[in-house]
């Protein structure tokens, strides 16, 4: 290691995060979030796993071909065919690493993998060594290494390291472990390999302690942890990266160690993540939830107002709260609207510029100012939506009251051809998404539905998160507007093109890793 009081930031949310139920990031989507962890200068980026299917390659591809700054990586099993597509995925990239994976405890070896001892070894053995055969910047995990018998572990990571693995990775695949063991077992596997061979952690939070647990890594010697943003990821989620993130700058002199991330990127990455995949941060989410820093008791008030320390161990400001108050109108053209976009952190390309550019402009001629904020939901919303969409909304008419049953009317465009349909439900959002339903042709079945506003005011953009059932496959669809009903069609409607998308060959298949 060039430091060993850095710990290098391994962030998963593009590949573990993304395994998340009903979260399916388009291509568009994944680059732009590669793109923003790059500006907070993670150190590696995992971008996903390519042979999982044909979109999940091209999607690798594309962010180690244009990203630069962190190592990019790709998810393998100790497997050829894996490895080399992996490999076949990352070789555009500035710097780049295959990361090669096995279970190796009894119950997934007897009941999952049908593998002894002995050909675990040597699949260990035969796929590092073909993974150097590609790059020098290979990391090998065992899946579910908290359940594996300690020798036959060791073994293991002995193996990987003769074949010429250059970071072991111990995950808690289930979130089995509890931070006083997790820190000893990774203090043995320290003591067992080179000085040179990084150890890197990879916690799940199954009881809530993927946090505690990886912090109790560092403290024992792994100087990499894999995060992911907001936490989430498989079941529970994943070790969240910005509380790492804040617990290793806030505490650095007691726990002797640091990073390299640039701070002032941390809420916007949350905020850019949780609108993209359609995962809400809870309120009293530590360090990017809205309470975060938000005082009501009395006590508190009055000692905040006197010196802010009596009640906050971070600064607001250090995480990119300074609440930037970036006002655009109707009257705001192009160029400003890509300046814009580009004092918060956004470039697009002409093409999502100029729908992004659309898009606004409807909605400025509906609402008198559009925040940074408004901003940043307008493009994630498009951006979602421009790669092979089926289906695009013409118009939405609805009516109701308290004596009148509520009705829809919606006109869809697939190409070519116009499709219209109406529908009467329950209410206005009800009916609107039935008459989706019916011109779409396709049978959803809803399964959450969340709104929200992305900002203050009467006037704010409501921001609908919806998930759907579609042939068996959960499917998140995200819509934006000023009005909360047309806000819900379009999060319905893309939804449904997301589920048509995947069942056209653009999606792909999620699989259980470390």
């Amino acid at each position: 290691m060039s430091d060993p009081d850095v710990v290098r930031i391994f962030d998963t949310t593009l590949r573990d995060g993304e395994q998340a139920p009903g979260i399916a990031l388009t291509k568009a989507e994944k680059v732009e979030i590669a793109e923003q962890l790059a500006r907070l200068d993670v150190d590696i980026i995992e971008a996903g796993f390519p042979v999982s299917g044909e979109g999940e390659f091209q999607a690798v591809r594309e962010i180690a071909s244009s990203v630069r700054g962190p190592v990019i990586a790709a998810l393998a099993r100790v497997v050829p065919g894996d490895i080399e597509r992996a490999a076949e995925a990352l070789k555009g990239a500035e710097r780049w690493r295959i990361h090669t994976f096995i279970s190796t405890s009894q119950i997934h070896l007897q009941d999952m993998l049908r593998m002894s001892y002995d050909q675990v070894l040597e699949g260990i053995r035969d796929g590092v060594k073909l993974a150097v055969g590609f790059t020098e910047d290979v990391e090998f995990s065992a899946q579910d290494a908290t359940r594996t018998e300690l020798d036959f572990l060791l073994e293991c990571f002995r193996v990987a390291v003769e074949a010429g693995a250059t970071t072991i990775n111990v995950p808690d695949t289930v979130g089995y472990a509890m931070p006083h063991e997790f820190g000893e077992l990774v203090r043995t596997v320290r003591e067992s390999v080179p000085d040179q061979v990084v150890i890197s952690t990879h916690c799940h939070n199954d009881l809530g302690l993927a946090v505690a647990n990886s912090l109790a890594g560092i403290v024992n010697g792994a100087r990499q942890v894999e995060v992911a943003v907001n936490g989430i990821g498989e079941r529970a989620g994943n070790c969240s990266l910005e509380e790492i993130a804040m617990i290793v700058r806030t505490r650095s002199e007691a726990l002797g160690v640091r990073h390299h991330l640039n701070l002032k990127e941390i809420s916007r990455t949350s905020r850019l993540v949780s609108m993209t995949t359609g995962y809400s941060v809870q309120p009293n989410k530590a360090v990017v939830g809205s309470s975060a820093f938000a005082h009501e008791s009395g006590i508190h008030q009055h000692g905040v107002l006197s010196n802010r320390a009596t009640y906050e161990i971070m600064d607001p400001l250090e995480i990119g709260l300074e609440g930037n108050r970036l006002v655009l109108g109707k009257h705001s053209g192009r160029h400003a609207f890509a300046d814009a976009l580009a004092k918060i952190g956004i470039e697009l390309e002409a093409d999502h510029l100029n729908r992004a550019f659309a898009r606004f402009k409807e909605l400025a001629d509906r609402k008198i100012q559009l925040t940074d904020q408004d901003l940043a939901a307008i493009v994630s919303e498009e951006l979602g939506s421009t790669e092979a969409e089926v289906f695009v909304l013409e118009s939405l008419q609805v009516g109701g009251g308290t004596h009148l049953s509520p009705t829809a009317s919606v006109r869809l465009r697939r190409g070519e051809e116009v499709i219209e349909d109406s529908a009467m439900g329950d209410g206005m959002i009800d009916a609107a998404c039935g008459a989706i339903q019916r011109a779409a042709g396709v049978e959803a079945r809803l399964v959450t539905f969340n709104v929200s506003s992305v900002t203050g005011g009467t006037d704010a953009l409501g921001d609908v998160v919806v998930q759907l059932e579609v042939d068996g496959r959960r499917v998140t669809g995200r819509g934006v507007s000023v009005d909360v009903v047309e806000a819900s069609a379009r999060a319905y409607l893309a939804a449904i093109n997301r589920a048509l998308q995947i069942a056209n060959g653009n999606g792909r298949g999620k699989d259980v890793k470390p």
